[in-house]
């Protein structure tokens, strides 16, 4: 229907336009008084823009994934939060200025006394400041503590306890006779963490990957293509492009790895498997709060020596090692470089020794580098044995190593994508669950797993999905097996300060891992987070030989108990 138009006035209309017409007036004059009381006649008050919030595809939270997709109950994921849960900034950070300072702030040790016995706990207060020098009203800074003596090579760590109002607290214990000094080190702030947690659980692809495909050609010759995977999960992620995509789905774990799809070569011809670049999704803001200066820095503090004297009687309690021990804070501590454990009585093994406790043992070794120097060490450390030549790279397995006399297998191989290792097959790489539900198991064998270094550039909840795969496994293996020692090692520090791989990151997954394990008695957890994070040579996340050596002990004190 169209409505005529007419050139006669509407009074109601004039009288309503007349309204807006005045109060537009009395609404411009407003305006400019208050523009004119802020000039003040000579100087202006300028205002700051408000910040451009980041591009929203960063942000396609992995949250949107259900516990159900995790393969866990309401419940458990509850739990998790929980355990996971880390105090944020209460506002909106615009300033690098409002960011915790290492320079301003401090710690103190409370009571120091003149001398105190082995045994005995001092207890440490840090209290956190900004660039301006201003007390923090919130938590979430990330602290490392320790205690240490250089001349004697030891050291002991130390848990941080967040008040969550810019005050935090540490309880360290005195184990050993001599002097001790304390360290107190701000590895990030809390608005670092925040950044952190943000980019690990976006759709923003911090890691990328190479598959690497192989086939015939024309005229009998072989071509290959170079493309980009990465893993699926929640979001597609910023790294699709172009025709995308083929996809290789494990049928057991349901974890689903994706490739662009090569121009010439069906998806079918999948053969190697590599890392790639890394991409930071930092702004320019945010990266300032990463410079080396504000990352990884010792702060000022009580650093005079400490007098610890003997103990008066020797209460030493701990049992055989075995499944189902707790893990305390502290585990153990450093002396002249031998970690004595708090968990249980750990042994040292020299060749001879090592080579009796593995006698008819098979040995698997699963998961990263890290275990690989395990599997390194023992190639070393047993009497006799010799790698077997398995057609593969050195450092990316799988590797094997034998001793005929004593029938010892000791066996390395790589956990499944994602992995940032150099070229290698794609049929080689194993998902842990899958590789655990193909072992017999019994009283030969020996199981160590790890799995953090490579997932840190992942969301939080594709890692809970992977261990509670790993767990399903390791029940059923128990069940059918129960003789079988199962040894989850936990990830180390990780070296890297930075927004790829963080020690904030590891140690958030080694919380996933002990949690989700925790009501299984018959695994036992090993906790390396502590021995690497108090120990010298703690800055890799490959320790060196002595740190490799004490760990090694502690898992032959488990295979062979005193």
């Amino acid at each position: 229907m169209v409505i005529p138009s007419t050139n006669k006035s509407n009074p109601q209309v004039s009288r309503i336009g007349l309204k807006v017409f005045l109060l537009a007036c009395l609404l411009s004059t407003s305006s400019y008084l208050f523009l004119w009381r802020l000039i003040g006649g000579s100087k202006v008050i300028l205002f700051k823009a408000p910040r451009p919030k980041p591009v929203s595809r960063y942000f396609n939270s992995s949250y949107t994934i259900s516990a159900l997709d995790m393969g866990i109950s309401e419940e458990e994921w509850e739990r998790l939060q929980k355990a996971l849960e880390w105090p944020s900034p209460d506002q909106e950070i615009t300033e690098l200025s409002e960011s915790t300072s290492p320079d301003h702030s401090t710690f103190t040790i409370v009571g120091l006394n003149q001398n105190y016995s082995v045994g005995e706990k001092i207890l440490v207060t840090i209290t956190s400041r900004d660039h301006n020098n201003k007390l923090k009203r919130y938590g979430g800074d990330f602290f490392k503590v320790k205690l240490f003596n250089s001349e004697l090579k030891a050291s002991v760590y130390g848990e941080v306890v967040d008040h969550r109002n810019g005050t935090y607290s540490a309880s360290l214990l005195l184990p050993w006779e001599g002097q001790a000094q304390v360290s107190v080190r701000l590895e990030h702030s809390s608005e670092v963490v925040q950044i952190l947690k943000k980019y690990r659980e976006s759709s923003f692809t911090r890691s990328h990957y190479n598959g690497h495909f192989e086939g015939p050609g024309p005229n009998k010759t072989r071509i290959s293509e170079v493309v980009p995977c990465n893993l699926k999960w929640g979001g597609n992620g910023s790294w699709i492009k172009g025709n995308c995509c083929c996809e290789y789905k494990d049928i057991k774990t349901g974890t689903v790895w994706h490739c662009e799809r090569p121009k010439k070569l069906s998806c079918d011809r999948l053969v190697h498997h590599s890392r790639g670049g890394l991409e930071s999704p930092l702004n320019h803001f945010e990266e300032q709060f990463f410079t080396n200066i504000l990352i990884n820095v010792g702060i000022s503090g009580d650093t005079q020596l400490i007098n610890v004297l003997p103990k008066t009687t020797d209460n030493d309690r701990t049992e055989r090692c075995r499944p189902g021990l707790t893990t305390p804070v502290p585990a153990g501590f450093y002396l002249n470089d031998v970690w004595k454990s708090f968990v249980c009585k750990t042994q040292q093994f020299n060749s001879t020794k090592t080579g009796n406790c593995l006698k008819n043992k098979i040995v698997y070794l699963m998961g990263d580098s890290t275990t690989r120097q395990w599997f390194e060490f023992l190639e070393r450390k047993v009497p006799g044995i010799k790698r077997m030549d398995l057609h593969t790279p050195p450092t990316g397995g799988p590797l094997m190593a034998v001793e005929l006399t004593n029938n010892i297998i000791v066996h390395w191989g790589p956990h499944g994508v994602p992995l940032r290792f150099t070229k290698m097959l794609i049929t080689d790489l194993h998902y842990i669950s899958n590789d655990i539900d193909e072992i017999a198991g019994g009283s030969h064998a020996v199981i160590v797993f790890t799995i953090a270094a490579h997932l840190v550039f992942h969301p939080l909840t594709f890692y809970v999905h992977e261990v509670a795969k790993i767990r399903q496994s390791v029940v059923s293996l128990l069940s059918r097996a129960p003789e079988t020692l199962v040894i989850i090692k936990s990830g180390n520090t990780a070296g890297q300060k930075d927004i790829f791989q963080s020690d904030w990151y590891a140690m958030q997954l080694n919380t996933v891992m002990q949690e989700m394990f925790r009501d299984i008695d018959a695994v036992i957890y090993f906790d390396v987070w502590q021995m690497t994070s108090c120990h010298y040579l703690h800055d890799d996340v490959h320790p060196g030989y002595v740190v490799v050596e004490n760990e090694v002990d502690i898992l032959l004190s488990y295979v062979c108990p005193s």
